[in-house]
């Protein structure tokens, strides 16, 4: 049986570690234009003969998302701009991220291709086949 004490520290270090992350993410201090300012989050799912990877994305055209395949990595970066009404509006919360974002994932296989790039419910869904 394990101590409920180790537990329960493993779980507050990882609430921690989570908060970090998420506050890298989001907030950031001065200009940094051409560097990303977030990171979207993304699920994975690979069967025998393809990779899926689904990057959440809320209001990305898709013509502001850019792939590229670098070693064994996939990299999706792009902008998320907030809407032009909203620009000069009064900002009461500010939670969903925007300006400049990338997202690298390291692939569990070396040889993929993209096969289907589809954005569906503010979602880029990509379908890569495996080699």
């Amino acid at each position: 049986m394990r101590d409920p004490t180790a537990l329960m520290w493993a779980e507050a270090c990882e609430l921690l570690a989570r908060a970090e992350r998420l506050q890298r993410q989001f907030f950031f201090i001065g200009s940094r234009e051409h560097c990303p300012a977030w990171e979207p989050p993304v699920d994975m799912f690979e069967t025998e003969r393809e990779i899926f990877v689904c990057v959440a994305l809320p209001g990305v055209g898709a013509q502001q998302i850019e792939i590229l395949f670098e070693a064994d990595s996939l990299v999706i970066s792009g902008e998320r701009l907030l809407p032009s009404g909203m620009r000069a509006a009064l900002i009461h919360r500010l939670e969903i991220p925007h300006g400049r974002f990338e997202r690298r994932i390291a692939l569990p296989t070396e040889a993929v291709e993209l096969k289907r790039r589809d954005l569906i419910d503010g979602c880029l869904v990509l379908t890569l086949g495996k080699a």
